[in-house]
């Protein structure tokens, strides 16, 4: 009798979406506009996950904000943290932040990582690249770094994109120093595009320019912490924090302004008072679209496997503040639908990150982070 109730109180368990073992259930069915969809946590015990990562054997690499770079096996286990990594600065929302695997990774074993560096009287972004060998990554090198640094534990940005061509896209943040985001002679509120060794290619728009700096490709950002390639125009696309609201979503163009804070759709944390002069001016671009509240827009990926056939071509956005993944139906460079999906979850979704096997993959920024796999449930 008494195994049979415990049969009956862990099936009653399940049902009502608890896990045995004190956590969330394993699985969970949702309903969306397009799909029915399950949600699976694949792995779980992170703390403040920010990037992921696809290894071409299947699993997978996993950035801890405090500072740990694990694996995930293709069962959901992790690895202890990696060995050789750099010295983190971690406080507040500084950390280890993004990581990329080399387009070449299969010959060379190369991971890019984007880091917080320094203390607590100066800190700023970085960008290194090592060798994964095991459980470690070798010959850590950095190639690139933020100048000047600020006093600051916030506001670094840090996605990083491979373009095209095999260069690569940094967004960098305006360190929560906004009134220097229109002087260019500091790496404030900028992409940068820079070759895989750190150096500048010279098809760089700025290139020459006393006024920027070399590896300059736009400016005018504040806190860009999501940014992918368009999969058939190959354009670069980002979002970007305002303060208390004017969230935005832009397509970057080589060269291009795009005002903050000289024009905004945000507000003054505390006091409400509008930032800039105005949502427009001459010579400054205009967001592909805005949002007020905030949502505060993480990692995106634009969708384009067959699981689900009614997302293809759409951009998919993590929405820590909005606490759910926002879908985006474009047509040309037109949102022309938004969806706000799996608030049910009430989680702060971080990155956004379609594998492999064309399953969609988030990370939960929490200090018991999780990865949830997305499924299509067949109806």
């Amino acid at each position: 009798m008494r195994g049979h109730g415990s049969r009956w109180l862990f099936t009653l368990l399940c049902a009502a979406g608890i896990d045995s073992t004190g956590g969330s259930a394993l699985a969970q069915n949702l309903r969306t506009e397009k799909h029915a969809v399950r949600v699976v946590t694949f792995a779980r015990g992170l703390e403040h996950p920010w990037a992921l990562a696809f290894l071409p054997d299947g699993r997978m690499l996993v950035s801890e904000r405090p500072g740990r770079l694990r694996i995930v096996g293709r069962d959901g286990r992790l690895s202890l943290p990696l060995a050789g990594l750099p010295k983190i600065y971690a406080r507040d929302s500084a950390g280890l932040l993004d990581i990329a695997l080399d387009p070449d990774f299969r010959r060379n074993r190369l991971v890019y990582l984007a880091y917080a560096e320094g203390d607590d009287n100066a800190a700023g972004l970085a960008l290194g690249r090592g060798v994964l060998e095991g459980d470690r990554i070798r010959n850590f090198r950095v190639i690139f770094r933020q100048r000047p640094k600020a006093r600051s534990s916030g506001g670094f940005g840090a996605r990083i994109v491979f373009g095209p061509d095999g260069h690569l896209f940094l967004t960098i943040g305006d360190l929560l120093e906004k009134h220097r985001a229109q002087d260019f002679s500091a790496q404030r509120g900028h992409v940068i595009r820079i070759a895989r060794d750190g150096t500048v290619p010279r098809s760089n728009p700025l290139l020459g320019s006393p006024e920027y700096w070399p590896e300059t490709w736009s400016v005018g950002h504040r806190n860009p912490q999501g940014a992918a390639l368009h999969p058939v125009t190959r354009e670069l696309w980002l979002v970007d924090h305002g303060e208390a609201g004017g969230d935005e979503l832009n397509l970057v163009e080589a060269g291009k302004n795009y005002g903050w804070p000289v024009i905004s759709y945000s507000r003054e944390y505390g006091s409400g008072a509008k930032i800039g002069f105005g949502t427009h001016m001459d010579g400054l671009e205009q967001p592909i679209r805005h949002w007020t509240p905030a949502v505060a827009p993480s990692g995106m990926a634009f969708y384009t496997g067959n699981r689900f056939t009614q997302w293809q071509g759409n951009l998919l956005i993590g929405a820590l503040a909005g606490r759910a993944l926002i879908r985006l139906e474009l047509d040309g460079r037109r949102i022309v639908r938004e969806e706000r999906m799996l608030r049910e979850l009430g989680e702060r979704i971080r990155d956004v990150r379609q594998g492999p096997d064309g399953f969609v993959y988030l990370l939960t920024d929490s200090p018991r982070g999780r990865i949830l796999r997305l499924e299509a449930v067949p109806e």
